[in-house]
């Protein structure tokens, strides 16, 4: 099989999927620091979170990248979409870093550059790797 180009809407997808989820997931945070403690045993207080601005836009934001990551599976195996999704660690911790402005320790960016590197890796390869045919489907073709 040759290796697959992607088209521009792929692209724009696993740009999606990799920025929706990190920026969503720090929206939520954002949110949170405001309110008290969640606990399951109170569920009215869990029920209020969700309409607080900051959460209901995380939500919102994941509910993008649930979307955009299913778009993506059906045209690219999950070796190749997954990573896509690991990228956003780079993208969460300069999201707390910078806008959250919390510490990250040497060793977490340490291993932040190691995802990306393999990342990299990943990208390198083709999107859908080739199946072979089932053996049911071989003999109805001979």
């Amino acid at each position: 099989m040759a290796h697959q180009k992607l088209l521009p809407r792929q692209y724009l997808i696993l740009g999606l999927v990799a920025v929706s989820a990190p920026l969503g997931d720090t929206c939520l945070s954002r949110g949170m620091t405001g309110l008290p403690d969640i606990t399951l045993a109170h569920p009215a207080t869990l029920i209020a979170a969700v309409f607080t601005p900051w959460i209901a836009i995380g939500i919102l934001l994941l509910i993008g990248f649930f979307a955009s990551y299913l778009t993506a599976l059906s045209w690219a195996d999950l070796t190749f979409v997954l990573p896509a999704t690991a990228f956003g660690n780079v993208i969460v911790a300069l999201l707390s870093r910078f806008w959250l402005n919390e510490a990250i320790s040497l060793e977490r960016w340490a291993g932040i550059v190691l995802i990306t590197l393999g990342v990299g890796f990943v990208a390198q390869g083709p999107s859908l790797t080739e199946r072979p045919a089932a053996p049911a489907m071989q003999a109805q073709e001979e």
